[in-house]
């Protein structure tokens, strides 16, 4: 049976060009090399898993291969020497260290000293370290690696001269997996391994543990199933379908679904952390310049743009902002799963109904969600049949006959929530009941003949009633301007703007009803005009301004000039 060597050592980086997402930092050290021009203290940091070790070790090597002939495995031959600073950390190790670099090389030009996790070096240690560090001999080279910089004293870091490694991206990550897969002949979907390189966070040495991983798990064919499955995440599927009944308002189907997601033992904390960036990515999809921002495979993105057009900006807004809340909340929740579902009801209640509720955590209420229908009935009626025989008998059978259920109107709209009697909105919901009693089939209703002046004088008339009744806002609206009379009984009232506009159809029913029953005209219709007239403002400059106050008055001027006042 062959060797199995894991993928993080078998394809570990041999020269500059084989490291991902540190070009800024390798072509710098390749040309410090090129041009002489490397410092003798230079410390690697960042993130695990970013090739620090690796590009020690590379630049070891690439500073005495024109000078030496070796085999890539022999570093004793380039002269190069690894310290583990997390296990020779005493000072008794760093002195001997400083021994041994006071001996030159036999062959080759320099000693290159890596030291890796530099921070665990003791304080003693460091103080023992630093004189070697500041005046190192001609021959010598040190290369300090360390994943915790802010450990490091000071004084030694005012002595190398410092490279930050950044986190690998997705994409990079992402496109190094697929050439690895074109060399171990594996196939593997674009979305399985995006997922993959999401799930290192950045660590090129966890992307390829965990392929390793998934490998084991599904062969030669890597899906996005088979990924999502074998390392429990929660792919993209799952918010994208939870979106879609958020959407949907589907209370009931949501919370089914945040069940079967707790069913397969993830986190709420998770969860809803993931359905905050998955808001966040359709908001990014919603403008071209920002769609760069995505961060996922070419499928996923499709389905995000597709996605995006559905969702409005003011839900994305108020979404993210409740999934955020939730998030800071969670940790210190008694109950932690009630909090998770009364936001993703939240969620799913924002584009209720398109109306603007004053309630900013809104729930629809559970009667919206109950049966539309009875179910089938069957009932068992009892019917006499003749049937013919010898003994010329009447026999009784009884019969199953199926019972239909009546039409019953949908449950959602018809139902009405529940508002207080001194709010507006029931105020709003009785002139919508009086308008439908209004509204009625007058046909065989009488139509006297009126003229225009009776139709004014009535009308003043009942904008008195109004003012009586205290209903002065809707009074001032019907005296904005004087109905006109057309054929057909059809009465024209003008309104200046929409807002107007829209109070006034709120009181039409009751001043239609008056009319009617007081002109004995059943056939009248009201109808408002829109007459919006936009005036253009100017800009006044403060000599306009006085000349204009100047015509109005002109011992404004003789003022000024007593004063001797200016503009």
């Amino acid at each position: 049976m062959e060797h199995f060597i894991v993928s993080a050592r078998k394809y570990r980086p041999q020269n500059f060009e084989d490291v991902v997402g540190q070009q800024a930092i390798t072509n710098t050290l390749d040309n410090a090399i090129k041009n002489n021009h490397l410092a003798q203290a230079l410390l690697f940091t960042g993130p695990r898993g970013v090739g620090k070790t690796s590009c020690a070790r590379i630049l070891a090597k690439k500073i005495n291969q024109q000078d030496i002939e070796a085999s890539e495995d022999e570093d004793f031959a380039f002269n190069i020497f690894e310290l583990d600073a997390a296990s020779n950390n005493s000072v008794d190790d760093i002195r001997s260290l400083t021994d041994q670099v006071r001996i030159p090389p036999q062959t080759g030009k320099y000693k290159v000293y890596i030291i890796d996790e530099v921070h665990m070096l003791s304080q003693a240690a460091f103080n023992a370290f630093l004189k070697t560090l500041e005046e190192p001999p001609a021959h010598a080279i040190f290369i300090l690696a360390t994943t915790e910089k802010h450990k490091i004293i000071p004084t030694i870091l005012s002595r190398c001269q410092i490279f930050d490694f950044k986190r690998i991206g997705v994409l990079d990550a992402k496109n190094y997996l697929k050439q690895i897969c074109d060399k171990e002949n594996i196939t593997a979907d674009d979305d399985a391994l995006h997922i993959i390189a999401q799930k290192a966070d950045g660590a090129m040495r966890d992307a390829l543990s965990i392929f390793d991983r998934v490998v084991s798990f599904s062969g030669t064919n890597l899906t996005r199933e088979a990924v999502t499955e074998n390392l429990n995440v929660l792919d993209y599927e799952t918010y994208f379908n939870m979106t879609d009944l958020m959407l949907a308002n589907k209370i009931p189907e949501v919370l089914n679904a945040f069940n079967t997601i707790l069913g397969k033992g993830f986190e709420g904390h998770h969860f809803i952390n993931g359905l905050a960036s998955h808001f966040r990515d359709l908001l990014v999809a919603k403008d071209k310049v920002t769609i760069e921002l995505l961060e996922v495979g070419d499928t996923a993105k499709k389905r995000y743009l597709e996605q995006a057009t559905k969702a409005s900006i003011p839900f994305l807004m108020q979404a993210i902002d409740k999934a955020n809340d939730c998030d800071l909340k969670y940790r210190a929740s008694k109950n932690q799963r009630l909090l998770v579902e009364l936001t993703i009801m939240q969620i799913a209640s924002i584009t209720f109904d398109g109306e603007k509720k004053k309630v900013a955590n809104y729930i629809i209420p559970a009667t919206f969600f109950q049966a539309l229908s009875s179910p089938v009935k069957k009932k068992q009626l009892v019917t006499p049949v003749k049937q013919t025989s010898t003994t010329n008998n009447v026999v009784n059978t009884t019969k199953i006959v199926e019972e239909k259920p009546k039409a019953v109107k949908p449950i959602l709209k018809t139902l009405k929530k529940r508002t207080s009697s001194l709010s507006l909105k029931s105020i709003h919901q009785k002139k919508e009941v009086a308008k439908v009693a209004v509204e009625e089939n007058y046909d065989d209703y009488p139509k006297d003949l009126f003229s225009e002046k009776e139709l004014q004088v009535l009308w003043k008339e009942y904008i008195t009633i109004l003012n009586k009744k205290g209903e002065k806002s809707i009074a001032s609206i019907i005296g904005t301007d004087v109905p006109k009379l057309e054929k057909d009984f059809k009465i024209y009232f003008s309104v200046p703007n929409k807002l107007m506009q829209d109070q006034f159809k709120k009181g039409r029913p009751k001043l239609l009803k008056f009319l009617r029953e007081k002109l004995n005209n059943y056939g009248i219709e009201i109808i408002e005009v829109l007459n919006e007239t936009v005036e253009k403002k100017f800009a006044y400059t403060p000599q306009e301004k006085y000349n204009k106050l100047k015509e109005k008055n002109p011992l404004l001027d003789k003022l000024r000039q007593s004063f001797e006042l200016d503009l």
